[in-house]
């Protein structure tokens, strides 16, 4: 299951993603927000984010004017890796060696057939499992902790 979030800024983006995602039978959840109304996009991020790093759901992808408030957002719950993405090398890169968890996207800056294209890619790229990208994701774990 994608955990999906959005403010008014990528309310139209996100319901585009939706329709992609139906027709790749690929299940979602919807955390909001449910309108184009002015909103905060940390109401939507963060239970979307703490769904993904419960294991609740596998991935999520999120949607803000820039995807930039957004992927701050996620970044700041413990075991989310979200990459901001405006191309298809990133988003296949960012699965293969950083085994991104979350994908942010702004509504505002990339289109909705190139954002179905970085969604499929990411969706469709698999983290390579080398031990040099395990050893640097645990790296970046490790600030998590409290001595950091």
């Amino acid at each position: 299951m994608i955990a999906l979030a959005s403010d008014h800024g990528g309310f139209a983006l996100k319901n585009e993603i939706k329709v992609l995602l139906n027709v790749m039978s690929v299940a979602y959840r919807d955390f909001g927000t449910d309108t184009a109304e002015p909103c905060d996009y940390a109401v939507f991020a963060v239970p979307a984010a703490q769904a993904v790093a419960r294991g609740e759901c596998e991935l999520g992808i999120l949607f803000c004017g820039t995807g930039a408030g957004m992927n701050c957002t996620a970044n700041k719950i413990k075991g989310i890796r979200c990459v901001l993405c405006s191309d298809c090398f990133t988003a296949a890169m960012s699965r293969a060696h950083n085994d991104t968890n979350m994908l942010a996207l702004g509504g505002r800056v990339v289109g909705v057939e190139l954002a179905k294209m970085i969604v499929k890619t990411w969706l469709e790229t698999e983290f390579s499992g080398d031990e040099r990208h395990k050893r640097r994701i645990a790296q970046i774990s490790a600030l998590e902790r409290p001595d950091g």
